[in-house]
């Protein structure tokens, strides 16, 4: 009786332990794989984007050689059939080093300050350090909050950030961020809206919730919705807003500087409140990574608004490892690639 017993209880664990790696498997397929899908389906769209336009790019200098036809723009040599939008950097020229502020008047959108390239560090560095890095500092105020002194602030722009479970992603964030903001002129606070509970991510709402916050400290007039693992790769790439809602990680590294589909929307975006106000915020119901960008889009659309982005390289942005983590993905209807 007690052998039967036994093999009973062995019978009964290894059935567990079968429905169990055969649950987990269908989760795993059903939230991380497609995720890790989309990446790689998206390089895959951006290599063969390349190749293509290697091709015709070597397709436009055979013929160029042999016809001596070539479009000048600005002063410069483009080849017929480029779109000179793509290769050009931001228009006008950036003031000179020995330009003298005015305090009364408003911050220029082209400083002396705005090399351009950012050297990237994406080595690790605790909150502690950033808040020794920056203490010197006496014109950071509690929170996050800084204007210049300077000059009059073109732009108060609030730069909200959704978070869960990003410890070391954080202060990376800051460590580019701010020094970049400063030297862009622009009065900013930071909103780390941080998601408690073990229900799936919502970015959507965490940037909602923000939004109220943050209307409550000061009259916000730009909104810049930030993922925290999102590095800007230029001080050039200007974090304020504009008369269209403005996508400004147009060119980030894991997608090969390129956009997965024209209809992209994530990252890095901005609007000012009164857009933001019209087309009524981000949409609640998204739970799980991925969509609810999609959705803003067409939103936007909606609204009557056009997408703005980034000349040139200017959109560039590095993403840290470990995108999506631990998180679910969005299960209902998105865009399809």
């Amino acid at each position: 009786m007690l052998k039967k017993v036994l093999r009973l209880s062995n019978r009964s664990f290894f059935a567990f332990i079968f429905l169990f790696s055969l649950s987990s498997s269908c989760l795993y397929f059903i939230y991380v794989a497609p995720g890790i899908a989309n990446t790689y389906l998206f390089m895959m769209q951006a290599r063969g984007k390349m190749l293509r336009d290697n091709v015709r790019t070597i397709g436009i200098l055979i013929r160029d050689h042999y016809t001596k036809r070539n479009n000048t723009l600005n002063g410069t040599d483009y080849l017929e059939g480029y779109n000179s939008s793509e290769y050009l950097g931001q228009g006008g020229t950036y003031l000179p080093e020995d330009f003298t502020y005015s305090p009364g008047l408003p911050c220029p959108e082209k400083l002396p300050s705005m090399k351009g390239l950012i050297d990237v560090n994406m080595s690790e560095i605790s909150m502690e350090e950033i808040q020794r890095l920056f203490s010197k500092d006496k014109d950071i105020k509690y929170g996050g909050h800084w204007k210049p002194g300077d000059c009059k602030p073109r732009w108060k722009v609030a730069i909200l950030i959704p978070f869960r479970n990003r410890h070391e992603h954080l202060p990376i964030l800051f460590r580019h961020l701010i020094p970049m903001l400063q030297r862009q002129r622009v009065q900013f606070g930071f909103y780390v809206i941080e998601q408690a509970g073990n229900y799936p991510f919502n970015r959507a709402m965490l940037f909602n919730v923000g939004f109220l916050e943050a209307i409550k400290d000061l009259d916000w007039d730009c909104l810049i919705f930030h993922d925290v693992d999102h590095i800007p790769e230029s001080d050039r790439n200007y974090y304020g807003c504009g008369q269209m809602p403005r996508h400004f990680a147009s060119k980030l590294d894991k997608y090969m500087y390129i956009l997965p589909y024209n209809e992209f929307f994530g990252g890095v975006s901005g609007l000012t409140v009164e857009q933001f106000g019209k087309i009524n915020g981000f949409p609640n119901a998204f739970w799980g990574w991925g969509g609810e960008d999609d959705d803003l889009w067409r939103r936007v659309l909606y609204a009557g608004y056009n997408v703005t982005r980034p000349e040139g390289d200017l959109g560039k942005y590095k993403s840290i490892p470990h995108h999506h983590r631990g998180e679910v993905q969005f299960l209902g209807s998105r865009h399809q690639c």
